[in-house]
């Protein structure tokens, strides 16, 4: 059995473990460690779930997101009605700054826009989002700000990393105004997702370039 053959069988088994993903309709190939997902779901939150839970699985190095929602009939929203319940539920949520984000929907694309202070403000918008009955998908569009005199702020995130189990001889990072890059090499997609978080938590960052490779 070739590692392919194992590697999409583990996704699937992954897939079909995860008790929030219905695994009925979704397919998946490998090739050479790359994991692509397609069939149907029947939400945007399941969709982004299925990812998720395939990224957990060890010897995928990059997944291929082909998964295409398809609400049935007692899900579909009008657009109003998912924008009202969007700025409903983004209004209870206390780390998300009020009024700082704004909603554009279209056939139950959601679309945000703003700026925020912090990534993980910009990542609870569209997290808040996710679970709405008749979203079909969210574009995440939302800007962080960026702070005057940030400095480099590469040595935070070198000791944050190590922190957790990083280290030099496997990730670099190299930033320059609030523009992180990371470069070198892990073992799971997880722990590449891991890093590109943390690298976004650090004051000052306004966009991280992962470019992190996953080896096994």
């Amino acid at each position: 059995m070739s590692n392919d053959t194992q590697l999409k069988q583990a996704v699937l088994d992954e897939l079909a473990w995860e008790p929030s993903v219905n695994a009925a309709h979704i397919g998946v190939t490998a090739k050479g460690g790359v994991i692509t997902l397609m069939g149907h779901v029947d939400a945007y939150a399941e969709k982004a779930a299925a990812e998720v839970a395939a990224g957990r699985v060890k010897g995928v190095k990059a997944i291929a997101e082909e998964i295409e929602v398809k609400l049935p009939s007692l899900s579909k929203r009008d657009d109003g009605e998912i924008a009202s319940a969007a700025i409903n539920r983004m209004s209870w949520d206390t780390s998300i700054p009020k009024d700082a984000v704004k909603v554009k929907i279209q056939d139950g694309w959601v679309t945000l826009t703003g700026q925020v202070e912090w990534f993980f403000q910009k990542d609870a918008a569209a997290a808040e989002i996710r679970g709405l009955m008749g979203v079909t998908g969210v574009s995440n569009q939302i800007t962080v700000k960026t702070r005057p005199n940030v400095g480099d702020i590469s040595e935070g995130i070198r000791h944050a990393l190590h922190r957790s189990w990083y280290d030099d001889d496997n990730v670099k990072v190299t930033a320059k105004d609030g523009k992180v890059e990371l470069n070198g090499t892990v073992h799971t997609w997880s722990d590449r997702q891991m890093a590109g978080m943390t690298a976004w938590a650090a004051p000052g960052t306004t966009s991280v370039q992962n470019n992190i490779a996953v080896t096994n």
